[in-house]
């Protein structure tokens, strides 16, 4: 698609919260906080011409490969009206960086810093990007969260917690396992009112082996680990790792 005539390079939208995307509680999911925070993401993308479907012309896609989420006030709840604001801050050869801020009535309740790498959906692999983006600003001096997103360490002494297949409703439009779906298996394992009550204060993601169909997988937890370390590893292979930080 051609860039849009209304393009900016800072992008805000709005969504409603609706109710599949609540917990018993009726406030927003963490997992559909990440939808929602990414969603914002591609349509800034559509927006200046940097699509999924102008991507694939060259066999191209994003994909995240980390992510550092801050809950920074009370997550909004069932028909809330919330807005997102989201902004490059750098894009050099296959890598970007994008912060992404999510506001309920005016307050910041959420922000992330985010690090996405350009894929070949037929090769599996990360090149450059293909397509002019130099109409982005570029803002590398302004930050969504206080922590930028930092490289995991997975050589930790952990526990098998869960275990399960890779189905056909884990996988996105890349083929492989979507991002969320991490974060959701993980804290499926958790203390279910302790998940409820929003005592979560910030999550960090690393990204490090796409998984397919049918791929079998080991949830790990280190015990007594501060922040919480999760890992999902596939034949003792760590393919993705996670750092949970309690209120």
């Amino acid at each position: 698609m051609p860039i849009s005539p209304d393009f900016t390079s800072v992008f805000e939208h709005e969504w409603e919260i609706n109710f599949t995307q609540c917990t018993p509680f009726g406030y927003l999911k963490y997992v559909d906080l990440c939808n929602i925070l990414q969603l914002t993401a591609a349509e800034h993308s559509i927006h200046g011409g940097l699509s999924f479907n102008d991507m694939q012309q060259h066999d191209q896609a994003w994909v995240l490969s980390r992510i550092r989420v801050e809950i920074t006030d009370i997550l909004p709840k069932w028909m809330d009206k919330v807005t997102v604001k989201t902004w490059i801050e750098d894009l050099q050869g296959s890598r970007s960086i994008r912060n992404i801020e999510m506001y309920l009535n005016g307050k910041k309740v959420a922000g992330a810093s985010t690090f996405w790498a350009v894929f070949n959906t037929k090769l599996r692999k990360a090149e450059a990007l293909a397509l002019p983006h130099e109409h982005f600003e570029k803002y590398p001096e302004w930050h969504a969260t206080e922590q930028h997103f930092s490289k995991i360490n997975v050589s930790r002494d952990t526990e098998t917690v869960a275990s399960r297949n890779v189905v056909l409703s884990d996988l996105d439009i890349v083929n492989h396992v979507n991002n969320v779906k991490y974060l959701e298996w993980c804290l499926d394992t958790l203390d279910v009112k302790a998940v409820l009550k929003q005592e979560i204060k910030s999550f960090e993601m690393n990204f490090l082996r796409e998984l397919n169909l049918n791929d079998a997988i080991i949830i790990h937890k280190a015990p007594e680990a501060k922040p919480a370390y999760f890992s999902v590893a596939k034949a003792d292979k760590t393919c993705f790792a996670l750092q949970l930080d309690w209120k």
